[in-house]
């Protein structure tokens, strides 16, 4: 019998003579029709909705998004490729090279004696929200739950780097994981600034919720970029580069880019009129009620959560009239620069039907648009969020 792996390969290949992919969208993510959503006990992901089993990619249930740290069984899954087949501590190794006064390769244990830093980060794919895009656009159709939060563990990428020797013309630092590319796809490597790279924030996560990274987590060590999209922080973290300009791979153009004027469904974009997608957008989600709940009259509890990536929530409001008018809602308590902020609002309601928004603004002065701004592969998605439910 085939194993599950073999049966993945051959269809990723034939995926690959369907055709080149337009911009922005990455080989793979579009030649395929993606399975409805499906909610699957499975293994460790308990309750997790799957949107693409190809290359193992998870949603987190939108009322799952209830507590400031996420569980891990409850954090979304972003694969581009197949995870490795084979991962052992004792053996995995991290190169850095590039150029560096001195090239470094560092064992876990080596990493382990490093100093450890721990950082709060709400990680979102830069394709959530996908799936609400109108028009549609292809790729993984993402609702609002490729998202969470955890408390990542590690040493600075900086200590590391420093001991390599970083010179003055390094403008570039490289990832590349272990992921197990099929055919001709290209992998997964992606570059990030090095003031980014040399942020005191950004981590070689080798921790989790205060545990190992799990395997879909990029064990034994990841890459955390905080306060950026997701697919900045590589998981499996095997090879760190350091480069002069910014690095030529197909998920640095033209994957991962956003146009740099909005343009119009069935508009060409060409790459050199984009930017590479960095931080995140300020975005709220509401987690409960859910979306078509029958409710009870009287005092009902609106919650949820809000992000805003390298920036921090100052206010989330919400509506309970369809947008006339706005209230604002009560921020939790626990806080970290990098990470939701937890909301809640009490609604004394009547019977009727009623469509709830929420939008929150950071403190960089920017507020959730009433409609997101349309791009060929759907990313940043943050148009104010909305539930429809019935008072009885």
């Amino acid at each position: 019998m085939k194993s599950r792996r073999d049966f993945l390969k051959r269809i990723s290949a034939a995926a690959l003579a369907v055709g080149t992919a337009p911009f922005f969208v990455p080989p793979l993510s579009w030649t395929l029709p993606y399975p409805e959503q499906q909610t699957l006990d499975l293994p460790g992901e308990d309750g997790m909705i799957v949107r693409s089993s190809r290359f193992f990619d998870l949603e987190t249930p939108v009322e799952y998004l209830n507590t400031w740290l996420t569980p891990v069984p409850h954090f979304f899954v972003r694969n581009h490729t197949h995870e490795p087949s084979e991962l052992n501590a004792a053996d995995w190794k991290l190169s850095v090279g590039g150029e560096v006064e001195k090239s470094l390769t560092l064992t876990l244990a080596e990493l382990a004696t490093l100093e450890s830093h721990s950082v709060v980060n709400t990680l979102e794919c830069a394709g959530n929200g996908r799936g609400l895009q109108r028009p549609q656009v292809p790729g993984i159709q993402w609702g609002k739950g490729a998202v969470s939060t955890a408390r990542f563990s590690g040493p600075r990428l900086r200590d590391v780097l420093q001991r390599a020797g970083v010179k003055s013309t390094d403008k570039h630092v490289m990832f590349r994981g272990l992921d197990e590319v099929p055919g001709k796809v290209p992998p997964f490597i992606r570059s990030i600034p090095i003031e980014k790279a040399l942020d005191p924030d950004t981590l070689i996560a080798t921790h989790m919720n205060g545990a190992p990274l799990t395997k879909h987590h990029g064990f034994p060590a990841r890459a955390l970029v905080p306060g950026w999209i997701g697919a900045a922080s590589i998981k499996w973290l095997t090879e760190i580069k350091v480069l002069p300009s910014e690095f030529a791979g197909n998920f640095m153009s033209p994957g991962y880019r956003f146009p740099n004027q909005p343009p119009k469904p069935g508009d060409a974009v060409k790459p050199e009129d984009t930017h590479v997608i960095t931080g995140l957008n300020v975005k709220s989600v509401i987690s409960g009620p859910l979306d078509g709940s029958s409710l009870k009259a009287g005092k009902i509890a609106v919650h949820g959560a809000a992000w805003a990536g390298e920036a921090d929530i100052v206010k989330v409001e919400v509506s309970t009239d369809n947008g006339a008018t706005w209230m604002v809602a009560t921020l939790g308590h626990e806080q970290a620069h990098f990470a939701w902020r937890l909301w809640a609002y009490e609604w004394k309601a009547k019977s009727g039907e009623y469509t709830l928004l929420s939008r929150a603004t950071d403190s960089q002065g920017r507020t959730q648009p009433a409609t997101p701004v349309w791009n060929p592969s759907g990313y940043l998605y943050n148009a104010i969020d909305q539930v429809k439910v019935n008072v009885a």
